[in-house]
C-alpha cells in the first residue's frame, strides 16, 4: 500500500480487497520485505486505524492481507474503550493522518458471551475481567431491549454502539468525519470462513461501501 494520503472510501476498498484475498487464499503478503521495512524507519503513514478485539484469531494484518506500516492497530478484549484507546485512535487519525477507522468485532465473542452470562446469572467474573464485562454489559442490555438475546446478535449491537461511542467521546474524530477526511466503519469478522460483514458506518456513502 502506498504511503500517499488516500480517501476514506479508497482506504475501505483496499481493506476489503485484502480480506477477499485472505478468504480466497490468494495472499500477497505486501510490504513485508527488508527494503520496505527499512524505508519505514523514518516514519509511518498507515491508511487505516483498526480497533479490534484482542482475540488471537483476529490478527489484523493477516485477515486483511496487509503489511508493515499499513495498519495502526489498537486491540482490547471485546474492543472495549477507555482513555488509552481513544487517545491511540486519535493519534492514528490526527497525527498519522489515517482516513479510516475500523471497529472490528467477531462472532462467538468471549467478552460478549461473558457479559450476556453475567446479565442472565447476576454473577460477575473476578479481577479486571469484571471491568471488561461491565463495559460490554450496556450493549447486552441495549440488544435485549431490541429483542435480541443471542450472542452474535449482541455482537452486532456492540460493534455499532462502539462505533457511535468513538464519535460521541472523541471531538477530534467527530470533526474529521464531519469534514469528510475520515470515516468510521463497524465490521464483524466470521471465524469460520474469514469474511467480514459491515455492521454500520459513519462517513461513507452507500455507494462507497459496496464491496
Amino acid at each position: 500500500m502506498s504511503n500517499a494520503p488516500i480517501s476514506p472510501a479508497h482506504a475501505y476498498e483496499v481493506l476489503l480487497a485484502g480480506n477477499k484475498r485472505f478468504v480466497e487464499n490468494n495472499h500477497q503478503h505486501p510490504n513485508q520485505d527488508a527494503a520496505y521495512r527499512a524505508s519505514l524507519a523514518p516514519g509511518q503513514r498507515p491508511f487505516a486505524v483498526l480497533f479490534g478485539c484482542s482475540d488471537s484469531r483476529l490478527a489484523a494484518e493477516i485477515i486483511f492481507d496487509q503489511g508493515l506500516g499499513d495498519l495502526f492497530v489498537v486491540r482490547t478484549a471485546g474492543q472495549v474503550t477507555g482513555p488509552e484507546v481513544l487517545g491511540s485512535i486519535e493519534y492514528g487519525v490526527g497525527v498519522l493522518g489515517a482516513p479510516l477507522v475500523v471497529v472490528l468485532g467477531h462472532d462467538s465473542c468471549g467478552a460478549v458471551t461473558a457479559a450476556r452470562q453475567t446479565v442472565i446469572e447476576g454473577a460477575a467474573p473476578p479481577g479486571f475481567i469484571r471491568d471488561i464485562v461491565e463495559r460490554v454489559t450496556p450493549s447486552v442490555l441495549a440488544a435485549r431491549a431490541e429483542g435480541e438475546t443471542e450472542v452474535d446478535g449482541i455482537v452486532d449491537v456492540h460493534i455499532q454502539r462502539t462505533t457511535d461511542l468513538l464519535l460521541e467521546r472523541s471531538t477530534l474524530l467527530a470533526k474529521e468525519v464531519e469534514a469528510g477526511r475520515c470515516a468510521v466503519v463497524g465490521l464483524c469478522y466470521h471465524l469460520t470462513d474469514g469474511t467480514v460483514r459491515e455492521v454500520g458506518n459513519r462517513g461513507l456513502t452507500p455507494r462507497s461501501t459496496e464491496a
